[in-house]
């Protein structure tokens, strides 16, 4: 079957692996001029099955309202005249019960756990490289208060099956002794031993290059404009090349991957996606002191930030703005990035050689994504990974492929367009 995918980040260049490993004959179709140069450039680099804990939670209002008026906060909500914006903060609020957390938890943990094992064994069986570190990921609190909140949702995730140990302060420190300097801060910890990291940047530009060897055509440069359909199918789309040449490119199957701009592209087939851009930032620098810059992979609750050692680089990511689909970097949120990670690890990283970037991340309010099929009988979706489409690109670009080959996925998930075996 001859299959498109739309889009040439961590998770349409995925899919495109996974579909060609299941026989099909892929091309994929980027306006960037290589793959991975937009979301999946510089984020946080976590395989983070853990991160499962929904934005929407019922504690989520009265932090989100606490912050609004602060520039720095971990999210920043910007009110606009876009009916898109206050849809997405709607249904976010109806995401907030103890039940729709409970559900969405399960969902996140089904598919974290089944990426990161398809992620270990394409690993393995390339042999990719991506400045990966199998170190676990260790989430640290500052706050008692935050930490006793964490009890009930870690309890959930352990109850379906990620391993989840809570800890002391000490045995933070002694996991990462970088968190030395902040000892007196913190107030517990957990710690998911399975979890790692990497560059997924490094990874997609390198699948890229496998999937380049396998027969998948990429089309670089390429703007899609239109999905073109003829009855209850599509039939085409429509695209723009570097020479401003247009043209119709054609298959059997589609695939949608475009991340924070799919809503935009399938509005017009009356496809509705509740995805809202969640601009993040980054902040890249190299290691200056290596006993002070952490080597595991760490996540900073109350600024809501990661910490990644990333081969000799340090990578601290976070916090979310709601803002449209403006990618200016805030010097205000850039600094505060700078001014925790030397709060924490003074003098771990050469902050004069550091290296900013915001970019835009597929949120729902539920922060699970759209995977499977649509109303339209060869268009499918792979969309709305919010913070996690690293760690749910693999489970997501296998299960797709299963949806187009007619086999059932593997994992127990609510794929869209499917019946839920839950």
């Amino acid at each position: 079957m001859k299959v498109i995918v739309l889009g040439a980040g961590v998770v349409g260049t995925t899919a495109a692996w996974f579909l060609t490993q299941a026989g099909h004959e892929v091309t994929v179709i980027e306006r960037q001029p290589a793959a991975g140069l937009e979301t999946s450039f510089a984020n946080g680099g976590q395989i983070s099955v853990s991160h499962a804990e929904p934005w929407a939670n019922p504690g989520a209002p009265l932090k989100v309202f606490q912050w609004m008026f602060r520039e720095d906060a971990p999210l920043l909500f910007r009110p606009r005249l876009d009916p898109r914006q206050w849809q997405w903060c709607l249904e976010f609020l109806r995401e907030c019960t103890p039940a729709r957390t409970r559900h969405n938890i399960r969902q996140l943990v089904n598919l974290g756990l089944y990426s990161r094992g398809l992620l270990q064994e394409l690993r393995t069986e390339t042999g990719i490289e991506y400045d990966h570190l199998e170190r676990g990921i260790l989430h640290f609190y500052t706050s008692q208060q935050e930490f006793d909140a964490a009890q009930e949702p870690a309890r959930i995730m352990r109850e379906y099956g990620c391993e989840l140990d809570m800890k002391t302060p000490e045995e933070c420190v002694a996991i990462e002794p970088a968190l030395a300097h902040a000892r007196t801060g913190i107030t517990g910890g957990s710690l998911t031993p399975s979890d790692e990291s990497g560059d997924a940047h490094l990874f997609t530009q390198r699948l890229a290059a496998l999937c380049e060897k396998s027969g998948v055509r990429f089309l670089y440069g390429h703007t899609i404009t239109h999905i073109a359909t003829t009855g209850g199918a599509v039939s085409g789309i429509s695209v723009t090349g570097a020479d401003n040449r247009a043209g119709l490119s054609t298959a059997d199957a589609y695939v949608v991957a475009l991340g924070s701009y799919s809503p935009q592209l399938l509005a017009p087939l009356g496809v509705r996606l509740t995805i809202y851009p969640a601009k993040g930032y980054s902040v890249t620098m190299p290691v200056k002191d290596p006993a002070r810059a952490p080597s595991v992979s760490l996540t900073d609750d109350e600024y809501k930030l990661v910490y990644s050692r990333l081969g000799n680089r340090l990578r601290i990511a976070g916090t979310c703005e709601l803002n449209g689909y403006d990618t200016a970097l805030n010097e205000v949120r850039c600094q505060a990035i700078i001014r925790r990670t030397e709060e924490l690890f003074p003098g771990a990283g050469d902050v004069g050689q550091a290296q900013y970037w915001t970019g835009l991340r597929p949120a729902t309010p539920s922060n699970v994504p759209y995977i499977g099929k649509t109303k339209f009988a060869n268009l499918y979706l792979d969309t709305g990974h919010g913070t996690l489409g690293w760690t749910h690109a693999c489970g997501s670009g296998r299960a797709i492929a299963d949806i187009i080959s007619g086999k059932t996925p593997e994992v127990d998930f609510a794929f869209a367009g499917m019946p839920s075996r839950s």
